[in-house]
């Protein structure tokens, strides 16, 4: 009877134990999800429709309806770099995902850490600290979470649906100066190599060999859309987060700049 009390009292504690963390997580998702929110109160999205007349002609009338929607969105950065000087960028995905994106002096600090530097197991967006923080350079790379909750990069892997690819095709950077507009052309399952410092990006071959391990790697699961140009000239922006159960993985989403505004 006395070890049928003591293993009892062992399970007690197990589901005890097993409750705090549970209780733990949902109410880091919950502090990071407020956060998040409250962030967004600096940026204004404005939807601007188009005069009918002014659509053009023989187009599908799901694609004018598109046409009719513009939009644009404003971000209050020196608001933000009050919050933390280190935001360099606002990223949206309309549809998908919008956060405010940070550099920190190295790649560790913010996987734990949220944008007003408080602990938390959602981290932020971030830039990869080697990057410029104009996103000037020819190969940018974000990082994000791949958060149960469907929040920070979670919502990448639809991009594994080629259909999905086609309804959101596009990521907006903003920053301080500019507008930057890339077209996504490959979302692919990769290898947790470190691509900075696999390819050196100011030697074109080295260029054109990163292209083609994502064009080679044609797997089930890897969308790759061959009718965007692409070239070692191309200014890349890869979108990373981690794949659930495979620590050797990484999810990526490649996208080519299209567009360079003031």
């Amino acid at each position: 009877m006395k070890k049928e009390y003591f293993l009892l009292g062992i399970l007690s504690v197990i589901l005890l134990a097993a409750g705090v963390w549970i209780y733990q997580i949902i109410s880091e998702y919950q502090k990071a999800e407020r956060e998040y929110e409250q962030l967004q109160e600096y940026v204004k999205v404005e939807k601007n429709t188009r005069d009918p007349e002014n659509t053009k002609p023989n187009v599908a009338e799901d694609d004018k309806e598109g046409e009719k929607q513009e939009e644009t969105v404003t971000v209050d950065f020196a608001a933000l770099q009050e919050i933390n000087p280190d935001v360099v960028a606002w990223i949206r995905i309309p549809g998908v995902l919008e956060y405010p994106v940070v550099r920190g002096g190295d790649n560790s600090y913010y996987l734990n850490h949220t944008v007003q530097k408080t602990y938390n197991i959602a981290g932020s967006i971030f830039l990869d600290y080697r990057n410029e923080r104009d996103f000037s350079d020819s190969k940018n790379i974000i990082y994000g979470h791949n958060m149960k909750d469907g929040s920070m990069f979670q919502n990448l892997h639809n991009y594994a649906d080629a259909s999905y690819m086609q309804q959101h095709p596009n990521v907006v950077i903003y920053t301080p100066e500019k507008k930057l507009t890339y077209q996504i052309f490959a979302a692919v399952v990769y290898d947790d190599r470190h691509i900075l410092h696999s390819f050196d990006y100011a030697f074109a071959d080295q260029r054109q060999a990163f292209l083609d391990s994502i064009y080679n790697s044609r797997n089930l699961g890897n969308v790759i859309r061959d009718d965007v140009s692409v070239n070692t000239d191309s200014r890349i922006l890869t979108l990373s987060t981690c794949m659930t159960g495979q620590d050797d993985k990484r999810f990526l989403v490649e996208a080519v700049l299209i567009s360079e505004e003031d």
